[in-house]
């Protein structure tokens, strides 16, 4: 009996860890945005502070791609895939969107990625999907028709939306991506190996795209405005490379593995929750209250979707996890 109450504590005490770990990541992951918007708006394309963000985590996670060296022989496909889509691909999208609309309307726009991908399962491969899974993609699009005001023919410039849409995609394409790569009966690949290589793949498809050596460079040696308040350039960048990039995902795949998927899967979804606050607080944009209640919406649908079992007889949807259930949980994140 005093062995399982040690073991039965030791569980608490993990899951304890693996919860504020998973926070920390979700608090983290929000300050991205925030934190990106005024560099961009201090005169840098935002492809420019995506290339920084990259290229930055990658030097940082250049000792865990040498440990985990195996992987360009193992899984070359899903490296290349997660650093171009999950990484390369999410990272400019959301760049994009957020230079042009609030951070938590870009967040919840690519919140939908959950629902495009059972969508993708129910109508591209024909598989069903449960009854759950369904009202998870009906409640993702009612909200997010809350969260942009289709009653005012959109309330936000539609190409920020188009970008922020296409965040969503590139994550649906990773996931398949994901699904289609997997090793049958292999052990998954450790998360971190993967995040550090599509990290450094991401750097070089995003140098090519960005051209860096086009960057005004003096931006980083002066102050940006964060809703009035004059910040040092140096300062943001080193908390998006540093915490909104490194940090988050590091702690985002240690939660997962000390709690499932779909707790860490809930908890991450604080992180839109967070990023519109921050926004909110420290950039001064506010959403009404349909869209407070719309995002809600978006949220719970998106984690339904995320967390619905496949339906009876049929193979398990790519939404519900797999090979790469832990990267699903927390690695895509913006």
């Amino acid at each position: 009996m005093p062995m399982r109450t040690s073991e039965s504590s030791r569980g608490r005490s993990g899951r304890g860890a693996g919860l504020g770990l998973a926070l920390v990541s979700a608090v983290a992951f929000g300050g991205s945005g925030v934190a990106a918007k005024p560099l961009i708006e201090a005169g840098l394309d935002p492809l420019h502070v995506v290339w920084l963000r990259v290229t930055g985590a990658a030097l940082v996670m250049v000792p865990l791609a040498v440990r985990h060296r195996a992987l360009l022989r193992r899984r070359p496909a899903l490296l290349l895939g997660y650093g171009l889509l999950a990484v390369a691909g999410v990272q400019a999208c959301y760049f994009a969107a957020i230079s042009r609309i609030p951070v938590g309307v870009a967040l919840l726009v690519e919140y939908l990625a959950p629902a495009l991908v059972l969508g993708w399962v129910r109508f591209v491969q024909r598989r069903p999907v449960t009854r759950a899974a369904a009202l998870g993609v009906v409640l993702a699009v009612g909200g997010l028709a809350c969260v942009v005001e289709v009653w005012s023919g959109l309330g936000f410039d539609a190409l920020g939306l188009l970008f922020a849409l296409g965040a969503a995609c590139c994550q649906v394409g990773y996931f398949i991506l994901s699904d289609h790569g997997g090793e049958p009966g292999g052990a998954a690949p450790d998360p971190l190996g993967v995040i550090a290589y599509g990290l450094l793949v991401g750097a070089v498809a995003l140098t090519a795209v960005a051209r860096p050596w086009t960057m005004d460079w003096t931006v980083l040696a002066h102050t940006a405005r964060m809703d009035g308040t004059a910040v040092p350039a140096a300062v943001l960048l080193a908390w998006i490379v540093l915490v909104a990039t490194v940090l988050a995902y590091v702690t985002g795949v240690l939660s997962v593995r000390r709690l499932s998927p779909q707790v860490a899967g809930v908890v991450a979804c604080l992180e839109a929750v967070i990023a519109t606050v921050l926004a909110w607080v420290l950039l001064g944009e506010h959403l009404s209250a349909p869209q407070v209640v719309g995002g809600a919406v978006v949220l719970l649908g998106a984690f339904i979707a995320q967390s619905s079992a496949p339906a009876k007889g049929s193979a398990e949807p790519v939404a519900s996890g797999g090979a790469e259930r832990e990267l699903a949980a927390r690695g895509t994140a913006a």
